[in-house]
């Protein structure tokens, strides 16, 4: 450290005023140290707006006694904002991840103030966003003003996310551990099921986007001996690494960015930040720009896998919330559902277990009241459970219910074939 402009992070969040509206950077990079310190400047503090998409770690907003004081408006909920944004003082956005700069660039939420945790400057003045560009450098480039905390764990990534420190209206220095998340842990056997049928599906040559979690980390782990697969995907954790490494993702098989792998954020461990750190193979890109419909049907045989809270049997996708609690948002799963359909040989996918581990049927004759859909039964066209995969794609309403009822547990469906006859007035 050797910067003489650092302050403290006390000092820099006075900057933020009653009324503002504040965005925090997310992910990997939340800068928990600043958020920490608006927390205790609360009791004089009121109406400030908190905007953000997942954000990691203990900063919690849900105690009453910030009700008055900060109203997190979120734009995909995360387990440490679900209290909030599911009370009196707090909402959500529904919105396409890839449409989140628009509300930015055209003042749908004009921005004040932006929070941001970037990696070391530089010799010429240059910070990173690190592991999460996706919405940030829309809102770095329309904030009034930015708070920084640079810290030198913080990966130094090619992309979009270059920002110069004369941008940045103050800067602290906090060199914290990025939290970490472990995705390899052992998987049982319903997850190994899913990934053998979603690697099923899966050829030569294809460009894959996966989401984070244990089913797209055991796709992963059963794609070693395929051959020439792209990675063009909003965000990615540790399971790439060996593919990357051992050339079964070269990227050489897509139209665009070409011997590239292209995300916009990712979560994992430290090995994950040390491999993308200073890293010209990867390119960590605007999400306006990585969940463009328009950019991710140019590559060839996209595979976009993405996951559901429940699906009903005429193939409505609930995928972020439970009945009327929002659980977490849209993101990208229509972005890339709709991408990989319009790529020549895509394939969207949705993949789920087909119980709750409480034992209840992820399949359902309708979704529950209040639910959310957020791939539409004219979108969804692969669905896989641990018992098959089926594609509903010009299937009508009976074909479809008939599909899905096949790869349901069966547990169940003897119930979903009683509300299939009550519906439809005939049996399968």
């Amino acid at each position: 450290m050797t910067n003489t402009n650092y302050i403290s992070a006390e000092e820099a969040v006075k900057l933020i005023k009653s009324g503002d509206r504040v965005f925090l950077h997310g992910s990997a990079a939340t800068p928990t140290p600043l958020i920490e310190e608006l927390q205790n400047r609360y009791q004089e503090l009121k109406n400030v707006e908190l905007v953000s998409i997942t954000t990691l770690g203990d900063s919690s907003f849900g105690d009453d006694k910030y009700k008055d004081s900060f109203f997190f408006n979120s734009l995909f909920v995360s387990a440490n904002s679900r209290t909030a944004v599911n009370s009196a003082y707090g909402d959500y956005v529904p919105v396409f991840l890839s449409e989140i700069p628009l509300l930015f660039n055209d003042e749908f939420l004009p921005v004040d103030v932006a929070i941001l945790q970037v990696s070391e400057p530089d010799k010429h003045g240059y910070c990173t966003l690190g592991t999460s560009v996706d919405i940030a450098k829309a809102a770095f480039d329309n904030a009034k003003k930015v708070i920084a905390q640079i810290n030198p764990n913080m990966p130094r990534t090619h992309g979009d996310g270059f920002i110069h420190t004369s941008k940045l209206d103050a800067m602290v220095w906090h060199p914290n551990a990025l939290p970490e998340v472990d995705y390899s842990a052992k998987a049982n056997d319903t997850i190994i099921a899913i990934g053998k049928n979603v690697t099923s599906l899966i050829e030569d040559g294809s460009t894959l986007q996966l989401g984070i979690g244990s089913i797209p980390d055991q796709v992963l782990k059963n794609l070693v001996n395929h051959k020439n697969l792209g990675l063009h995907t909003e965000m990615l954790s540790d399971g790439v690494i060996p593919l990357i490494e051992s050339g079964v993702i070269d990227n050489s098989n897509k139209k665009l960015n070409k011997g590239k792998s292209v995300t916009s954020f990712m979560v994992g461990t430290r090995k994950l930040y040390d491999f993308v750190n200073d890293n010209p193979s990867i390119r960590v890109m605007n999400i306006n720009y990585v969940n463009d419909t328009s950019i991710i049907r140019q590559n060839p045989k996209v595979i976009a896998i993405n996951s559901a809270i429940e699906i009903d049997l005429t193939g409505q996708v609930c995928a972020d919330s439970i009945g009327t609690f929002q659980y977490s948002g849209i993101g990208g799963q229509m972005d890339f559902i709709r991408g990989a359909s319009l790529s020549p040989g895509g394939k969207p996918i949705i993949a789920l277990p087909s119980v709750t581990n409480k034992g209840v049927s992820r399949i359902t004759p309708f979704l529950k009241q209040g639910a959310g859909v957020v791939t539409t039964r004219g979108h969804v066209h692969w669905v896989v459970t641990e018992y098959g995969k089926v594609n509903l794609f010009g299937k009508s309403m009976k074909q479809r219910g008939k599909a899905l009822i096949e790869i349901a547990h069966p547990d169940h469906r003897e119930s979903l074939e009683k509300a299939f006859f009550e519906r439809y007035g005939s049996l399968i």
